[in-house]
C-alpha cells in the first residue's frame, strides 16, 4: 500500500519524507527539486507488537509497514502541464492514498510560490488541480467509450483517501488551522507528530493488524478491514487461504492477561474460528491447514 506525499513546492514534503524514512532525498529550497519520486518503507508504531514480543521472548520482531512516496511539488495549472504537472499527476495515480502537505509556518528564507502562508488556500489549489485532472480523464474515457464498450473502471484521483498534513515547523506550532476531513499537525524538523501521521495513514487506507507470536518471531500482519480468516491467512502464505481448516484466535491483550497460551486455553479464551470469521484488529492467530 502506497501513500503519496503531495503539495505545493516548498511546503516541506521532502523534509517530511526524510523525517519519516530517514532516507536522504533532496529537500533544497527551490521548486521542482524532487523530480523522480523517492520511496521509503516506514514501520507502523505499535506497542502491542512489542508487548507480544516480550511475552514470547521472540528472537525477531517484525512490524507492519506503510510505503511513502515523495512526489514533487504541484503548482496551479498542473493539470494543463504547468511546472512538471502531467508527470507528477501520473505518480499520484499510482498511489493508494494521498498525504496532502500544507504549510503553516512562515520563514523569510523559504519562498512560498503563492507569496503568502495560507494552508486552506494551498489545499484548495491542489484539490482543484486533481479535480481538473479527473475531468480530463473522464472526457478521454467518454471518447474511448464510443469505440470500446469494455473499458475497465476509471480510477479517479478524488476517490483516493486523503489525509491533510499541516506542517507547523516549530515556529507556528500553536497556529489554529481549519482543514476538511482527516488532518494531523506535524513538525518534521523536530520530528513531532510523525507516529500519529503514520498510524493515521494506515487507518485511512482501511487497514488493520493481526499478530502471530512465538519464540522465533513476533510479527504484525497487514490486512484490509473486514477480511475473513482465510483471506487474512493469505498475507502469510497462499496455503493458509487455499488449505484453511480453522484458526485459533485470541485478542492480544487477553493473551498477555492470561500469562501463557496454556493458561489462556484453560480459561477458554482461545477460540476456534472457521472460514467465515472476520478478523479483528489486534487478534493473535494460529492458522491450521
Amino acid at each position: 500500500m502506497k501513500i503519496g506525499i503531495v503539495g505545493l513546492p516548498n511546503v516541506g514534503k521532502s523534509t517530511l519524507f526524510n523525517a519519516l524514512t530517514k532516507k536522504s532525498v533532496p529537500a533544497e529550497n527551490y521548486p521542482f527539486c524532487t523530480i523522480d519520486p523517492s520511496v521509503g518503507i516506514v514501520a507502523v508504531p505499535d506497542e502491542r507488537l512489542q508487548k507480544l514480543s516480550e511475552f514470547s521472548k521472540s528472537e525477531k520482531t517484525v512490524p507492519a509497514v506503510v510505503e511513502f512516496v515523495d512526489i514533487a511539488g504541484l503548482v496551479k495549472g498542473a493539470s494543463e502541464g504547468e511546472g512538471l504537472g502531467n508527470q507528477f499527476l501520473s505518480h499520484i495515480r499510482e498511489v493508494d492514498a494521498i498525504a496532502h502537505v500544507v504549510r503553516a509556518f512562515d520563514d523569510k528564507d523559504i519562498i512560498h510560490v503563492a507569496g503568502k502562508i495560507d494552508p486552506k488556500t494551498d489545499a484548495e489549489i491542489i484539490n482543484l488541480e486533481l479535480q481538473l485532472a479527473d475531468e480530463q480523464s473522464i472526457a478521454k474515457r467518454e471518447e474511448r467509450a464510443k469505440k470500446d464498450k469494455n473499458l475497465p473502471p476509471l480510477q479517479l484521483l478524488r476517490d483516493k483517501p486523503m489525509l491533510y498534513v499541516v506542517n507547523t515547523s516549530g515556529a507556528s506550532a500553536n497556529m489554529e488551522v481549519e482543514m476538511p476531513g482527516h488532518f494531523v499537525k506535524v513538525d518534521p524538523v523536530f520530528g513531532t507528530g510523525l507516529d500519529k501521521l503514520i498510524k493515521k495513514s494506515y487507518e485511512i487506507l482501511g487497514l488493520i493488524t493481526f499478530f502471530t507470536t512465538g519464540k522465533d518471531e513476533s510479527r504484525a500482519w497487514t490486512i484490509k478491514d473486514g477480511s475473513t480468516a482465510p483471506v487474512a491467512g493469505s498475507a502469510i502464505h497462499s496455503d493458509f487461504r487455499d488449505k484453511f481448516i480453522r484458526a485459533e484466535v485470541i485478542a492480544w491483550n487477553k493473551l498477555l492477561e492470561a500469562g501463557s497460551y496454556g493458561s489462556a486455553r484453560e480459561k477458554g479464551w482461545i477460540r476456534t474460528e472457521g472460514k467465515e470469521y472476520i478478523v479483528q484488529d489486534g487478534d493473535v492467530i494460529e492458522f491450521k491447514i
